[in-house]
């Protein structure tokens, strides 16, 4: 699923540009696409776009901390819910973003939720609201997600 949106992502500059659901198939699969991972990215692509376009509260400009659930804990992992918060502080996401990210996280059934498949969580998002990372975040979005060397603080 995820090298389909990495696919999307690549080829299409906008989420506009996206042909219709039943065209998108259609032309994934003749890229060489698996239809069940088709069907898996459409959908979670329909949830992201539900959540994007609903109606939310404007909370830009809250300065309230995040708790997690315990099973939000265990889901995400410590890597991910890291960098939810670096993202938040940095300015890329603002809560309502946050949230967005946690609830796709969330949904792909997976635990705990690798750095890399996040990092994508996060464009994808960014994407459909027609915004584009910075090129320092754009390198650490898409940056090497080798966990096993620590990032330097200096």
């Amino acid at each position: 699923m995820f090298d389909i949106l990495v696919y999307l992502y690549e080829t299409y500059y906008r989420p506009d540009a996206c042909p219709a659901p039943d065209a998108l198939a259609r032309k994934l699969s003749a890229v060489g696409f698996d239809d069940v991972e088709i069907t898996e990215a459409l959908d979670w692509l329909n949830g992201l776009n539900e959540m994007v376009g609903a109606e939310m509260i404007d909370t830009a400009a809250s300065t309230g901390t995040r708790f997690y659930a315990r099973q939000e804990t265990d889901d995400l992992g410590s890597a991910a819910i890291g960098f939810i918060t670096f993202l938040e502080s940095a300015g890329v996401l603002g809560p309502v973003q946050r949230e967005i990210v946690i609830e796709r996280a969330l949904a792909l059934d997976e635990s705990p939720v690798t750095l890399g498949k996040l990092k994508i969580i996060v464009l994808m998002l960014l994407w459909s609201q027609g915004k584009e990372p910075d090129a320092l975040m754009f390198d650490d979005l898409f940056g090497d997600d080798d966990e096993q060397v620590p990032r330097l603080l200096h």
